[in-house]
Formats: C-alpha cells, structure tokens, sequence
C-alpha cells in the first residue's frame, strides 16, 4: 500500500445523537440550542443554522503528519508557559475549551500523540472550520465541538470519557473576531453592532444597548469593563438612542468618545481607546462570559484526574478574581493539592510580538488525590 494510500482518509467514527446537559431544563431556549454539538468533516461544514437533522459527532482518528508551519497572524498567548505547567505527555487526555485559531490546541495534540486525544471546545464555527485545518497537519485524535465550554460535562460524557489529564480555557475574543468588521467587536473599524461569538444564536449587542435601561448600561459598564465613566456614556446613550436607535460600532465608539471628552482621531491614537472598556463590557454581557466561567469553574473538580491540572488564561479582572477565588476555595477545601498564588504574565519580549499578551494573566490549579476512590 503506497503511503499516499494509506493517509488519503482519514477514519471516522459516526454518532447521531442529541447532547442534553443535566441542567438543560432550567435554561433558556437560547441557552439549550447552544448545547447542539455540530461536525466538522473533511469536506465540508455542517450547517449550525440546520436543526432538522440530528446533531453528528465526528471523531477524526489520524490525519496528515506535516511539518507544522506557525501562522504568522496569530500567535497564541502564553504559549510557552501554558506547556510548562500542563506538561502535556503522549497518552494523556487534554481539553481546550477555548479553540480559537488552534494555536494552544496544535501544540498540546503535538505532544500528546500518538496514543493521547484531545477535546476541543469553540463557540465560533468560523474559529472551528480554521483550527480543523491546522490540527488536520498533525497525526493524532482530537474531537472539535461547537458549543460553549459551560457545557464540557456534557461534551466529555458525549465523547465517552469521565475525567482528564490536563484542561486549558483562555478567556476572551479571539483575533479574527477582533479583526473582522462584520463581526462588530472592533471599536476602531466601522460595522454591525454584533458581538456574537456566535453569530447564529442570541442577540446582537444592538439589542441590548437600545434595550437596558440607563441604571442596568451603567452597572454593566461598571462591573464588566471597569468603566470609571459609565454614568456619563449611559447617559449619552439613552439621549441617542431616544432620536434613533444604535446599530453599528462607529455610532457606539463615537457615543463612548463624546461621554468621555474624547475625539474620534485623539482617540485612535490613544494608548487605550477610550471606548475599549465599554465595548468589553458589552461583549461579556453579550455571550455571558462570566456566567460560562462561573459554570467551568464549578464543574473544574469533577472532569479532573487525580493530580491533573488546569490552566486558565483571563484578560479582565473580573475573570481573574473569579479564577483566584475559586481556585483559593478549592485549596482550603482539599480540593486542589497546589495552585499558583500569583498570576503568570507574559515576558517583555512576549509582550512587544504579541500586544494582546500585556493583560494575560494565567493561574493554574493541581487536583489533589480523592480521600475516597475515584469512581
């Protein structure tokens, strides 16, 4: 058989089935489509818009081996410091919760293969069907889902597999969201006001910025974007929205940089926009960024092996204080063995190639072993 022969396709294994999370009957419509876990194949993607069909798993077992080539337009953060502390070995059973463009997730399939899989979550189809290509590359098991990582009990009872080695989640927009104008996370290019990580469920940003009230705009912008100016923006808004309602990032940013004594052009060439924290705070409102995390860190204990490890990225210190809470907790408990008591940043020289690692801070957690077996 010629070596052509041999890796022309790859094998799959093929489940129709409906995921169902163990609290899905409390959860909003919204919130139960979003638990739907949708395929990737080689060919083609399937269609989330799609639901007359039932969802399909799809699990690629080996694929092309090639030299792996870095993608100079995306550089995943804290690359180097994410493999120290998982410390990834052939074998093992890893989770990325958060996929993105696959940079993390290239590495760890890299160094858990042949014999290891990885789990691979992502709200965004668009970072699902890029990230495919890349692992696509490496010989070894991964299974992509489309969902959101607050439902990973369900993905991993789904993919037949009760608890893991290592987990990594790095919370936040990704670079091609940030970049893409249709997107509408950018406050520095013009577009729909968006925000959708997944663009085919929920409700655009829009909805929420010409719905809430003025009370509700001002503790968002403060609790989600540490937005010192929230009062004078809220009320910009409401006064705007009042002639005609806001759709698009430029009406947004400009509204922001009104409230703020701001010009257009001073803004843009600030060292933070002065519309970044509000924009923030609505994208977090947006796809319930902090209640997806409150529900990962809560479920963290029960998907961990004994003396496993999880490593969680956060660029806002709302997060971060999540994080160092609960991991805190769960060491006082005997929960975890070991954490890391300061946050780990990025190098200076991290920090000139890659301007998104300034505000990274990774902590990192240890399982402890059971007093009781482990079931």
């Amino acid at each position: 058989m010629s070596a052509r022969s041999r890796h022309a396709n790859p094998s799959f294994t093929v489940r129709p089935r409906r995921v169902l999370d163990d609290d899905e009957t409390q959860r909003t419509p919204i919130e139960r489509d979003s638990l739907v876990v949708f395929a990737y194949q080689q060919s083609d993607l399937c269609d989330p818009k799609r639901h007359d069909r039932p969802p399909i798993i799809i699990t690629p077992h080996y694929h092309h081996h090639r030299t792996m080539k870095r993608d100079k337009r995306h550089i995943p953060v804290l690359l180097d410091q994410v493999l120290d502390v998982l410390a990834p070995q052939p074998g093992q059973i890893i989770v990325d919760c958060t996929l993105g463009l696959g940079g993390h997730s290239s590495a760890l399939l890299e160094r858990i293969r042949p014999d290891g899989r990885l789990i691979a979550i992502d709200f965004d189809p668009a970072n699902i069907a890029a990230a495919r290509v890349k692992l696509e590359r490496i010989r070894g098991r991964f299974d992509l889902f489309h969902t959101n990582f607050a439902a990973l009990p369900t993905v991993l009872a789904q993919s037949g597999i009760e608890r893991v080695n290592s987990l990594l989640a790095d919370i936040g927009v990704s670079s091609t969201q940030i970049d893409d104008p249709a997107r509408g996370f950018s406050y520095r290019k013009p577009g729909p006001l968006d925000m959708r990580m997944d663009p085919t469920r929920g409700q655009p940003a829009s909805v929420f910025i010409n719905r809430m009230s003025e009370s509700e705009l001002v503790e968002a912008l403060l609790t989600l974007g540490d937005e010192t100016d929230a009062p004078q923006i809220a009320r910009l808004i409401v006064e705007h929205r009042a002639r005609a309602p806001i759709t698009t990032t430029e009406e947004l940013t400009a509204i922001v940089c009104a409230a703020r004594d701001f010009t257009i052009e001073r803004g843009s060439r600030a060292k933070l926009h002065p519309a970044a924290r509000a924009f923030q705070a609505l994208r977090i409102l947006v796809n319930r960024e902090l209640d997806n995390l409150d529900r990962l860190l809560k479920v963290l204990p029960d998907v961990l092996k004994p003396n496993g490890t999880a490593a969680i990225i956060t660029f806002h210190s709302g997060e971060d204080r999540r994080v160092k809470a609960a991991f805190r907790d769960g060491a006082r408990a005997g929960t975890y063995s070991e954490i890391s008591h300061e946050p780990i940043m990025a190098t200076d020289d991290e920090q000139r190639l890659n301007k998104r690692a300034r505000s990274a801070k990774l902590r990192w957690v240890k399982r402890a072993y059971p007093s009781h077996p482990t079931p």
